[in-house]
């Protein structure tokens, strides 16, 4: 049974013969009066009565009509939201415990605009727990989040890995760490310390770093973002992933440094991560596509941590 067939059958009930619904319906008589023909034989039901002076609705058909009504409705309502659907702006929810790089993320959204231009992203900042929260919940479609080289992800997310880079140290160019080819733990120790606060991965590398040692002085900080704001404005240093930090435009502008850390072998893990499920929406599926695409020609022309001193 097709959908044309029952359409057909409605426009002879309403036109009255099946003459003018050919005419209305741009189809030869015989050729109607067949597709109904293979209709009544599906439905085991005479829908026409045809005669010397033309056919008509029969009876039988007419107890149908409610039927076949109701069924032609819903395929209406189903074009429509199909139709609204393709049209209305769709949002796609990424979070980001925003250690997972700007410069990545942002040209990755510029592209995915010029190919979904009736899809909006939005970028939410978050916990690397509830990041992992809203993709379980369906609340995020994706979640860009930092792990240390050794950390487990959570089975029940689809994890593909973008980036790997090292803790570096960040300063101002005054600082008195900018002068030294590698910062260490003591050198830090001597200075005002800005550390991310508890549930990113930056606060359990760098506890996991001092070993129970006191900074000098400390702010805690909501991510890496306002991290490197704080630097810039004379707060102090803060120990970041390098992929956080090189390209951003306050390193580009010289406001702030970075040095290694001298002696630390770390290696942390920027990641892409959505839920395991069977049906990817298409804009997900590409949004995630061109970030894979851009971490790798990223990592094809990366360089040495920036600003060491000569």
């Amino acid at each position: 049974m097709r959908v044309e067939q029952l359409e057909y059958l409605a426009a002879v009930t309403r036109l009255g013969s099946l003459r003018r619904a050919a005419e209305e319906l741009h189809l030869s008589q015989p050729a109607l009066s067949e597709t109904l023909r293979n209709l009544e034989r599906e439905l085991g039901v005479n829908l026409l009565e045809r005669k010397r002076s033309g056919a008509k609705i029969s009876q039988g058909g007419r107890e149908l009509l409610p039927h076949i009504a109701g069924v032609l409705e819903a395929v209406d309502r189903l074009r429509e939201a199909a139709d609204e659907q393709h049209h209305i702006s769709r949002t796609l929810r990424l979070g980001t415990v925003n250690a997972a790089t700007v410069t990545l993320l942002a040209p990755a959204i510029r592209e995915f605009g010029v190919a979904h231009p009736s899809t909006q992203v939005e970028v939410v900042a978050d916990r690397q727990d509830g990041i992992h929260q809203h993709l379980g919940e369906g609340g995020f479609d994706l979640g860009l989040v930092s792990y240390l080289r050794d950390d487990d992800p959570p089975p029940g997310l689809h994890t593909t890995e973008l980036l790997r880079g090292r803790p570096i140290v960040c300063v101002r160019p005054d600082s008195p760490l900018a002068g030294l080819q590698a910062v260490t733990v003591t050198d830090l120790l001597t200075q005002p310390l800005i550390v991310m606060r508890s549930g990113y991965v930056m606060h359990r590398y760098i506890h996991r770093l001092l070993k129970g040692r006191t900074p000098f002085f400390s702010y805690s900080a909501d991510g890496a973002e306002m991290g490197k704001l704080m630097v810039a404005e004379g707060l102090g240093a803060a120990v970041l992933p390098d992929y956080s930090v090189q390209g951003d435009p306050l390193e580009r502008s010289g406001a702030i440094i970075c040095r290694p850390l001298a002696d630390d072998t770390t290696e942390l893990r920027v990641v892409i991560q959505r839920r395991r499920t069977h049906s990817v929406p298409t804009a997900v599926r590409d949004l995630h596509a061109i970030l894979v695409r851009r971490a790798a020609e990223r990592r094809m022309r990366r360089v040495p941590t920036p600003n060491t001193p000569t």
